[in-house]
């Protein structure tokens, strides 16, 4: 058998273990103790005592550092890019973003019948958390609260807009900057496989595969025309 520890990344070793006491006082009324143990080379607790104020300072500068990260999720590097359109930052934050018609590289699984390869894609509007993505379809260079949304004619969306990642390991730090979020998910969209339709949704008007076989093979422009509102305002996805 193959040891493969060395490919698990960094390991981290347990030093200390904190438990909390709750009980009560004389005057009955709720009390708090906290007792540290520190952690042997074997992983089991060992010497238990009151927490010190050292190692209260410790853990509480530690808590500190990761509440930072986490309000710096999402703070852009520089002034705003135009083709942002919405932005809330901090650990639950999301942000939309508006990419222009433009020529990329496409993938698609072997049951398509559809190449591999560049070819001409719409105006998308992108919606994106620490852990999810909808993208849609948009006509309008400006996009406001009222802007018609249709269907990103793609694969692997939902109707609602939502895409499946599938296997795709999403990795978003918890201190990722804006530019560097939105060229992640760029990242992690493009170089995954179209691979299939969800419960008989049809994002575009005719036939799907021979549109993106002709883009594909032709590299003609994207046909605007094919695409299908979805019934979905700005103003609703900032709600």
């Amino acid at each position: 058998m193959n040891d493969l520890t060395n490919k698990f990344g960094n390991l981290s070793h347990p030093t200390k273990a904190f438990v909390i006491f709750e009980g009560k006082n004389n005057d009955n009324q709720n009390s708090v103790h906290v007792e540290c143990y520190d952690i042997d080379e074997d992983g089991l607790p060992i010497n238990a005592h009151p927490l010190s104020v050292r190692e209260a300072n410790s853990l509480a500068k530690s808590l500190q550092v990761r509440e930072k990260k986490q309000c710096n999720f999402l703070n852009p590097k520089e002034l705003l890019s135009p083709n942002v359109v919405f932005l809330k930052t901090g650990h639950d934050g999301y942000a939309l973003w508006r990419t222009p018609e433009q020529k990329t590289k496409l993938l698609f699984t072997d049951s398509l019948d559809i190449p591999c390869g560049e070819g001409y894609i719409p105006a998308l509007l992108w919606k994106a958390g620490k852990n999810s993505l909808s993208v849609f379809s948009v006509k309008d260079e400006t996009i406001t609260a009222t802007s018609l949304l249709y269907h990103a004619p793609f694969f692997n969306i939902y109707a609602g807009g939502r895409v499946c990642m599938g296997s795709v390991a999403v990795k978003i730090p918890n201190n990722c900057h804006l530019e560097d979020f939105m060229a992640l998910w760029h990242n992690y969209f493009f170089n995954s496989y179209f691979s299939h339709l969800f419960d008989g949704h049809q994002p575009v008007k005719g036939n799907i595969i021979q549109l993106w076989q002709n883009q594909i093979i032709h590299g003609t422009p994207f046909p605007n025309d094919c695409l299908i509102p979805n019934n979905i305002s700005v103003k609703k996805l900032i709600a």
